[in-house]
C-alpha cells in the first residue's frame, strides 16, 4: 500500500517510536522508588484501578514529541481520557499510548511485568508497534511499510529479529493465562485438565499485557488467552498488531450452550468494546490443530 507520512518515511516513524519508548523507559525507571499513586475508577465502571505521577509523566513524553512531529495525526491516549483528533482530510491516522502498562505491578515494586507501549493506526490498521520492558529495557517493535518484527536491547544495544517455529504444535509448548484456569470456560478447563484427554500444560502471567505478550513473540509460550472484557485501544492494538506480524491469529471464541462457537478474527475498535468471548492468541500453523481441539470439545 502506497501510504504517506508527510516529509517521514516508514523508517523514520519506526525510529522515532523506538526513541519515544526508550525515553518513556528512562522516565519511569526514574520514578520507581518516588512516586504518588491515585485511586480512579476501572473503564467498566465497577474495579478499583490506580494512576501514578509515572504515568503522567511517561504520557507527556509521548505527546510532546507527537504533536511537534506529527501535528496532524490523532492521539488516544490512557490518562485524562486524552482524545487528540486526526486533522488529515483523506485518511484517519491515530497513535494510541498506554504511558504505563502494568501500573499496579508498577506500584507494588515487582521486577517484571512493567511496560510502555505505543501503536500507529492508518485507517483501521494497526501499521506500526512499539512494546517497552521497562526492567529489562528492551523493546519489541515493528516500523510501518515493514514484514519484520525486532526484540531491540538497549544496554548494550542489539537487534535480533524474531520469527516463529512454524513446526512447533501447541501441544510441544506451554500456554498463558491471565487468571486462574477455573475462571475460564469450560472448553479452556477441559485443555488443561490433569485428568482430561488433553493436558496442555499452562503457566499465568500478572501485570503488563504488553510484557505478558512478548513471551508469546519470543516463543517462551505457544499460546495465549484472555478472558472476556474491555479491551482499550491503547492496551490492544500495540500487541494485535505485533502478535499479527507474526503470524498469530486473533479469535474470539464463545461457549454457547456448552458448545464452543468461534466468532470470527477479533476486529479492533478505537472505542471500548465489551467481549463477550474468550480471545485466543494462536498461530496460523496451529490453526488445524486448535480447531481439531475445538471439534473435539464439541463432540463429546
Amino acid at each position: 500500500m502506497n501510504r504517506k507520512y508527510g516529509q517521514l518515511t516508514g523508517s523514520a516513524i519506526g525510529l522515532i517510536l523506538k526513541e519515544l519508548v526508550r525515553r518513556a523507559i528512562v522516565v519511569i525507571r526514574q520514578n520507581r522508588l518516588s512516586f504518588n499513586s491515585t485511586a480512579k475508577l476501572g473503564y467498566d465502571g465497577i474495579s478499583a484501578d490506580v494512576f501514578t505521577n509515572a504515568d503522567l509523566a511517561a504520557q507527556e513524553v509521548y505527546i510532546k514529541m507527537l504533536r511537534e512531529v506529527f501535528p496532524k495525526f490523532g492521539i488516544v491516549a490512557e490518562e485524562s481520557n486524552l482524545v487528540v483528533p486526526c486533522t488529515l482530510k483523506k485518511n484517519k491516522v491515530y497513535f494510541t499510548i498506554d504511558p504505563l502498562d502494568g501500573t499496579k505491578a508498577f506500584t507494588r515494586g515487582q521486577s517484571h511485568g512493567i511496560g510502555t507501549m505505543i501503536s500507529l493506526v492508518y485507517d483501521d490498521e494497526v501499521i506500526a508497534s512499539a512494546v517497552g520492558d521497562v526492567n529489562t529495557q528492551e523493546i519489541f517493535y515493528y516500523r510501518p511499510d515493514s514484514d519484520k518484527v525486532h526484540r531491540l536491547f538497549t544496554n548494550p544495544e542489539m537487534h535480533e529479529q524474531l520469527v516463529i517455529d512454524g513446526s512447533k504444535t501447541l501441544k510441544d509448548q506451554r500456554w498463558l493465562i491471565r487468571d486462574p484456569a477455573c475462571e475460564y470456560s469450560s472448553f479452556v478447563q477441559s485443555l488443561f485438565d490433569p485428568k482430561g484427554e488433553n493436558q496442555f500444560k499452562y503457566s499465568t502471567s500478572d501485570g503488563s499485557i504488553g510484557i505478558m505478550m512478548a513471551r508469546l513473540w519470543k516463543s517462551e509460550v505457544g499460546a495465549v488467552i484472555l478472558k472476556p472484557g474491555i479491551q482499550t485501544p491503547w492496551d490492544f492494538q500495540p500487541i494485535y498488531g505485533i502478535s499479527k506480524k507474526l503470524g498469530f491469529l486473533c479469535l474470539e471464541i464463545e461457549m454457547i450452550n456448552e458448545k464452543v462457537v468461534g466468532n470470527g478474527g477479533y476486529i479492533i475498535d478505537q472505542v471500548l468494546k465489551q467481549t463477550h468471548g474468550e480471545i485466543f492468541f494462536i498461530h496460523h500453523n496451529c490453526f488445524s490443530e486448535f480447531y481439531n481441539l475445538i471439534r473435539s470439545f464439541n463432540g463429546r
